[in-house]
């Protein structure tokens, strides 16, 4: 189907969980018709052979492959404790394998929750430095793997402060501010050591978005999109100035994928159609 939007200089892609979990809850099939009707060339956050397979079967791309920890959330158990190495690095691999077999740029990766014990908030904690040297140690076990691969691993900051829904914030995450997960993917010294600049989260946390974007251009390998407060459309009810960010992007380098990954509040289709043209700069 023919695109009904110009395709501009920013490449758009759509989170395939926020519109498959809530409100009218399209299967990829419909969220791939739709991506290709707005504009979007992505689908992104999956993390089957089958999912891709569907992806590519549409003439698109993946713009980030999803790790799959089941039945964890894949952000719970991360590369902060060396506990979860075993299957975080197992499955890590496989990520990279299927990134790389459907010609996906990207492939997602966390801290981890401080608590030692990931389902008990209440067990010892992971003190930030122990944390960050073991992000260190645990993403140099995989980094090799992904330079071979070509594929980029994608650190990505989520917030603590949000505590309303499960996905809207993430209390107990270690990596919560932008500049503590840039220190450790500055210290694992790799071409294919980036962020994923969550926009939402960071702006949550950090804000200074645009300084940010300048100051970290050389490792931006992925960005998300959703309005504050609430992780809903980018419309008028939140304070995140998108068209400006897109440009500064921009005019910082970026051509990588940016990824609308806001929890839709009410008809999908439109507010996508919004979402995209804001961001079509």
């Amino acid at each position: 189907m023919k695109s009904d939007l110009p395709r501009g200089r920013i490449k758009q892609s759509i989170a395939f969980w926020c519109f498959n979990g809530f409100g009218e809850k399209w299967n990829l099939d419909q969220m791939c018709r739709v991506a290709k009707q707005i504009g979007c060339l992505s689908v992104e956050i999956l993390e089957t052979a089958d999912q891709l397979s569907v992806v590519r079967k549409h003439g698109l791309t993946c713009a980030m492959v999803s790790l799959d920890m089941a039945p964890d959330p894949p952000f719970v158990k991360g590369f902060n404790n060396p506990h979860h190495w075993p299957q975080l690095i197992a499955q890590t691999k496989i990520g990279i394998d299927l990134a790389a077999r459907f010609d996906c740029p990207n492939m997602i990766c966390f801290t981890g929750y401080s608590a030692r014990d990931p389902h008990d908030p209440d067990s010892p904690h992971i003190q930030k430095e122990e944390g960050a040297e073991n992000c260190v140690r645990g993403l140099k076990q995989v980094i090799g793997y992904a330079e071979e691969k070509r594929v980029n691993l994608c650190l990505e900051p989520l917030n603590t402060r949000d505590d309303s829904h499960p996905m809207k914030g993430h209390p107990g995450y270690q990596g919560d501010h932008l500049d503590y997960c840039m220190e450790i993917i500055q210290r694992v010294n790799s071409p294919r050591m980036k962020v994923l600049l969550d926009i939402y989260h960071t702006q949550v946390m950090d804000g200074d978005i645009i300084r940010r974007i300048r100051n970290i251009k050389d490792y931006i390998g992925h960005v998300h999109t959703a309005g504050n407060p609430g992780r809903s459309e980018l419309d008028d009810n939140q304070e995140i100035a998108y068209e400006a960010i897109m440009k500064a992007l921009l005019e910082a380098g970026y051509n990588g994928y940016v990824g609308h990954e806001y929890i839709p509040t009410r008809a999908a289709l439109p507010s996508l159609r919004e979402a995209v043209a804001l961001c079509d700069v």
